[in-house]
Formats: C-alpha cells, structure tokens, sequence
C-alpha cells in the first residue's frame, strides 16, 4: 500500500507548470514541494531521502539527468520520474536504461502525473519496509515475534498475550495445524522474564511412544540397552526457560502422569535413576480440537487438562478471521524477499480480493508458502497452491518469462493494444513494455500509442 506522508520533490523551472503540477499532486493527497532547480532540491537527497523525485529533464543549471547521476551515486534506492519535452523520448528511454523509474511526457495528464507518483511511491514504501524487515529479523534477539493482524480476535490474542506472558501461568493454545500456534508460544516467552533462558518445542505427535519418556525426562548410562551416556531430557533441559508442547492431545496416558507430578511438584527423575531433580519451566501447551472430546474418550487427564489451561488462547483459522490475510500475505512477501534475496512484488487490488475470498485451508503456513512461490516467480498468481501446471524441465527463467509473457498479451488484450494504459495496468514504464512487447514477439493493434 502506498504511503501518502513519504516526501515527493517535482523540480521544474517553469513556475506555473510546477505550481500546477505540485497543487494537482497535493490534491491527491501527497506530501510535495516545488523547485525551481536541481541545486535547491539536492539539499533534501540522500541515502536516507524517503520518498521519490519528479524532476524535468532541461532545466538551468544542473539537468535531470545530472540529477539522476548524483542520485545513482549518492541515494540510488530513491525513485527518480523524469519529465520530458516530445524531442528527449530517446534520451528518456536511455535515462530509464541508467535506473531512472520513469518518465512522462510533456503535455501530461495531472492524473498520469498522479499514477506514475503513486506507483514510484509504492515501490518506495516496499524497499523501506524491506529494509526495516532486515533491521528487525538482524535484531529478533529479546523482541517478540510480530503477531500480524487486525481483526478483533488477533487483537484480544495480543491483550492476552500482554498481560499473561509476564507470569509463570501455563497456557494452552487451541487451533487447527499451520495457524500460528508456536508463533503465540514464542511471543508468551520472549515477553517473559525467562526470554533469557532455553525455548524448547516438542511435537508430542511427532515423537514414538517408545522413545517419548526418555525424550521428556532424559536417562542415565545403562537405563536401557543402548543408553551409552546420560542425556539431558526437554524438560531439565527447558528449566529456567519456556517449553512449549505442541499436539498435546497426542501424549502418551502413561506420559501425562509424569508430567503432572513435574506440574505439581517441580521435580524429575531421569530413567535409571532414583534422584530427584528439581525442574523450573513454563509449560506452553497447544492443541487442536475440543480438549474435553479427549477428556471424555478417556485418552487425555482431567487434572493434567486443568494444569495446563489455566489460561485459553484461542486462534481460529483464517478463514474466519479473513481481514487479517492482506497484512499477513503483505509480511510474508517482505520476508521472503529478505529470505531470497528478490524485491517484493506489490499486491493488486484484484490480488487481494482474491486472497481474501479463499478459505487457506493450510491456514498462515499455506498463506506462507504462497507469498514464498510470488517472490520466486514461479506463480504470478498469488492464490495457486501449486506449479504442476508448468513442466518440471522448465527453468526457473523460463517459467517467469512464461508468465510474463502471458500477463503482458492478457493487459494489451484488454486495452486494445494501447500501450500507455497497458503499462499504467501493468505499473510498467511504457519504455521497459515496448521492450518486453519487442522481446515477446507480442502485437501490438493500432499505432499503441493511446
């Protein structure tokens, strides 16, 4: 989404074009200011300078190419849109090929000036929020993990998260598989007093019976056959610390007796020992599913139930929680683009209708690996849940040209060749088009200048 509060600096010597101009851009509700030259508006660049340029490319003095060199060297994340005369289209285009963003044509639309603004700001507030990203994923030493979201059941999520991670309280989480789970057992311990300690997590489900007990409360030498040395269990292991147990329901009768006694009484004994050991951690239970169906079946413990969940978090799935999927989608595209080293593509509004409308029956996992899949490139479409339609011989190049090549046809399909409306659509400078249009081999109807 755009950010209307990011600077915008319009150069132009010309003084009623750029009033003109700078009034039509503050009645869209952008924060801009005027320059009569490049020489007053340097004063304001640099590589921390957080909106776009607008400059024309003749001016007195320094030009807009100059202009477009100093900021190469000096800002060159800054977005620079040059505004040209009919006689400098090839020495714009060249411009463009040096790292301009784009550039208009002199007489404009103010609602060309005001798209071309909007889009170059987009792209500006993505590179800063990828920046912050890193800033933040580089320093998630003591923070909590981000729960995103804005729906009313996220927000009470956060409340309680607040006001119980400072305590010693077990917590049971209850959600489907993928919805977040070990994200809220995370925040609950770097919130904590014991940020500073062991965060363990334990997939009760994952774990065979047999190996279970010696898992959770370790064992000394001889305990068995095999038990070479001692080995420290999750639990002694966690103590100080936060260990969360993840598909709680899936643990063993046997088991559960064990662990309420280390509940209740703060010790342990490893397998093949007689020693009590006195143990001090959070216990962070999830489950999925109506933990009283399980009590009632008589696979899982009243009294170990009652232990555990002396407070509830409750964390629906996304399909009934649907305004917090854009943020999420939104965060998961900016950390894969930290992840993958790609810049992070910029949702369109019929992208997000579409993300909204699907149930993610995978929850925030699938909604993941999907923003994963849009800034590899395998998929332009956000709401794929896979690639086998494309062939598996096919490179990762080849693939993303495909696409490419398909969107871009489907765009001038529907503006009826005209190139400039298509490259708006597209958020594309209508130079780099006619080049991808070149490359393609695609038609173009008409002269496609509309």
């Amino acid at each position: 989404m755009v950010n209307n509060s990011l600077p915008v600096l319009y150069i132009e010597d010309d003084e009623l074009v750029r009033r003109a101009s700078v009034q039509s851009l503050q009645l869209a509700g952008f924060d801009v200011t005027g320059h009569a030259s490049v020489e007053s508006a340097a004063r304001s660049i640099n590589a921390d300078f957080p909106g776009v340029i607008v400059s024309d490319i003749r001016l007195p003095g320094a030009s807009g190419l100059d202009l477009l060199a100093q900021c190469h060297e000096r800002a060159p994340e800054v977005p620079v849109i040059l505004v040209t005369g009919h006689g400098d289209i090839s020495m714009a285009v060249q411009a463009m090929r040096d790292g301009a963003y784009d550039f208009i044509e002199k007489p404009f639309a103010s609602e060309r000036l005001i798209e071309t603004v909007r889009r170059a700001l987009e792209r500006r507030t993505l590179v800063l929020e990828n920046h912050a990203l890193r800033r933040e994923l580089a320093g998630q030493n003591a923070v909590a993990p981000r729960i995103i979201g804005r729906s009313p059941v996220i927000e009470q999520v956060r409340r309680l998260i607040a006001n119980v991670a400072p305590t010693d309280a077990s917590v049971l989480i209850n959600g489907d598989t993928g919805a977040g789970k070990e994200l809220i057992a995370r925040s609950l311990h770097e919130m904590s007093p014991r940020r500073d300690k062991p965060f363990l997590a334990v997939n009760c489900g994952a774990l065979p019976e047999p190996m279970f007990e010696s898992e959770m409360f370790g064992y000394e030498p001889g305990a068995f056959t095999g038990a070479a040395k001692r080995r420290i269990g999750k639990l002694e292991h966690a103590s100080g610390g936060t260990l969360f147990l993840d598909e709680i329901e899936s643990m063993p009768l046997g088991l559960q007796v064990k662990l309420l006694r280390v509940l209740q009484d703060g010790v342990l004994e490893r397998l093949g020992s007689n020693q009590p050991i006195q143990v001090n951690c959070r216990i962070v239970a999830a489950a999925k599913g109506d933990m009283t169906e399980h009590v009632a079946a008589g696979t899982f413990r009243r009294d170990l139930l009652y232990r555990l969940n002396v407070v509830t978090i409750a964390l629906p799935p996304l399909a009934e929680r649907r305004e917090d999927i854009v943020p999420l989608f939104e965060h998961f595209l900016l950390d894969a683009a930290v992840r993958y080293q790609r810049p992070a593509p910029i949702l369109t509004d019929r992208q997000r209708a579409g993300l909204m409308q699907r149930d993610w029956p995978g929850n925030v996992r699938e909604l993941r690996n999907a923003a994963d899949r849009l800034v590899l490139g395998v998929t332009e479409d956000p709401m794929a849940t896979s690639v086998d339609a494309v062939e598996d011989s096919q490179s990762l190049k080849e693939r993303v040209e495909q696409f490419e090549r398909a969107v871009i046809a489907q765009a001038l399909e529907q503006t009826g060749g005209a190139v400039a409306v298509a490259a708006d659509r597209l958020q594309l400078g209508k130079a780099t088009l006619y080049e991808k249009i070149k490359r393609y081999g695609l038609a173009v109807k008409g002269d496609g200048e509309r």
